[in-house]
């Protein structure tokens, strides 16, 4: 375990790869105590129980929060969303979702899940996933995902959940309330009522609230005296619309719905918890990606898919306590993470005795 853990953070997390490392003079700076091979690994990985990487992984954010690591953020937020990964050209396990190509014959597998992420504290620590199942849809694991992670979290942990359009409705809405949390979700046509009225409303307005965002200009418009819909069993609903204006002259526009009165939640600091939900996209899919592992299938099984991207999402909460809170002691910038990758690949050189001969 603590193997493919290390390996991770060294971004080389290939079963053959760890392999090569236990067995080669690197052994001794992984701390690592012996060698196997690459079916040991495999064989491990299909029979670890993945409750074990969650409690530590629980365990990880829970001492961050009470060592201070979000002690600069008044709120502290949960990010939640689903992603497609670990293509196959043949179904080999029970989490196998068939594709089908543009001309509808089949195009092969693909594996699909949901992952929450602490954001808005200026670290991105995603903590948990929860496979989605063929046959059902991202809300369903989305919402069994939360409410694991509050249940081991704590109901005080987090302030808010925030997700795209695809959480607006009042099933999820509903749910994240229930766990003590508050919801920004966005706001898009598949509430078209809503959308209308907010849409008629800030256009005959002045903006609320204008600011320099660092590059950008944003202006901002914002009421929480919106009439529900039908199924939504809140007493009314805030809207917010931004309208950002880019360097370039390009302007991104964005409604988001959301229960925090105004009298808790400034807009400004209502506009920060929107933007935080493209923490995830970055730090979370896009790291996790093209940068660690959430795309290898170390092992075709439902148990070992879990287990690699439950390990690769607590390298990842690791490197950056590491990398962003404990280095990060002074007044020094933080260290990138690409030198921080080069500089743990250069501490597992071991130099090799001359060769007098």
């Amino acid at each position: 375990m603590w193997a493919q853990l290390a390996a991770e953070i060294l971004r080389y997390g290939s079963f053959h790869g760890i392999e090569r490392l236990v067995r080669s003079t690197a052994r001794r700076g992984l701390g690592v105590s012996r060698r196997f091979g690459d079916d040991a690994l495999a064989y491990f990985s299909e029979r670890l129980n993945v409750e074990v990487i969650r409690a530590a992984s629980i365990g990880v954010v829970r001492r961050a929060k009470r060592n201070k690591a979000f002690d600069a953020s008044h709120f502290i937020g949960l990010a939640i969303d689903g992603t497609g990964a670990a293509r196959s050209e043949r179904g080999g396990c029970t989490l196998c979702h068939p594709r089908t190509s543009s001309d509808g014959g089949p195009a092969g597998h693909l594996h699909y899940f949901s992952l929450i992420s602490i954001v808005g504290t200026g670290l991105v620590l995603p903590f948990d996933v929860e496979p989605q199942h063929p046959g059902e849809g991202e809300l369903p694991a989305s919402m069994r995902l939360l409410e694991r992670a509050v249940d081991q979290l704590g109901r005080r942990y987090a302030s808010y959940v925030v997700g795209d359009g695809a959480y607006a409705g009042a099933p999820f809405l509903h749910a994240a309330n229930v766990c003590g949390l508050h919801v920004v979700a966005r706001l898009k046509g598949n509430l078209p009522t809503l959308c209308a009225a907010a849409q008629a409303r800030f256009a005959a307005a002045p903006p609320r609230l204008t600011f320099r965002d660092d590059k950008d200009d944003v202006e901002l418009w914002d009421a929480d005296d919106f009439d529900p819909w039908d199924t939504l069993a809140w007493p009314s609903v805030r809207v917010l619309r931004y309208r950002q204006h880019k360097p370039d002259g390009s302007i991104v526009e964005a409604a988001w719905l959301t229960d925090f009165p105004i009298s808790q939640v400034s807009s400004r600091a209502l506009y920060r918890m929107a933007k935080s939900r493209w923490q995830i996209e970055n730090g979370g899919f896009n790291d996790g990606k093209n940068r660690y592992g959430l795309e290898r299938i170390r092992h075709h099984t439902a148990n070992s898919l879990v287990a690699t991207w439950l390990v690769v999402c607590l390298a990842m909460m690791i490197e950056r306590l590491y990398r962003l809170r404990y280095l990060h002691r002074g007044v020094h910038k933080p260290r990138e993470a690409a030198d921080l990758h080069l500089l743990l690949w250069l501490a597992l050189e071991r130099p090799a005795p001359t060769d007098s001969s």
